[in-house]
This record gives C-alpha cells, sequence and structure tokens, in this order.
C-alpha cells in the first residue's frame, strides 16, 4: 500500500493539484517521512525529483529482507 502511495504521489504532483485538498494531504502526510531522507541525500537530477523512486526501491528491499527472516530458505 506504501509504495501504491508514494506512486500516486508522484502522479498528482504533476498535476495542478490544490495542495490544501484531503487527498493530497493525506499522501504527503503518510509518504513525506519515506521520501525525505532521500531527499535530502540525493542530488537533483534537474526538475526530476529521484527519492520517490529511491524510496519505492528501499521498501522493496526491506520486503525482501523480511520475507527473508520469516521463511529461511
Amino acid at each position: 500500500m506504501l509504495t501504491w502511495a508514494i506512486i500516486a504521489r508522484a502522479l498528482i504532483s504533476w498535476l495542478p493539484v490544490d495542495q490544501g485538498s484531503s487527498l493530497y494531504q493525506l499522501l504527503f502526510r503518510v509518504t513525506e517521512p519515506i521520501i525525505d531522507p532521500f531527499r535530502r541525500v540525493m542530488p537533483r537530477a534537474g526538475m526530476i525529483d529521484l527519492s520517490p523512486m529511491m524510496a519505492i526501491l528501499a521498501l522493496l528491499v526491506m520486503q525482501q529482507l523480511v520475507a527473508m527472516l520469516v521463511v529461511p530458505a
């Protein structure tokens, strides 16, 4: 669910959406604690913010690590 929330936030950022809307505020509050640490350490690539992609990648890695701990091979 968190991955989808990050994707939704990235997609909404491309649209002229009222940042005061309840949907935007919900997505911001849920995803900002995950995206912000990546944004602080990653340089910007022009106008493209790659921190959501790095956050999703980190979530996938953590998911695999937890799966390996829960179900040892």
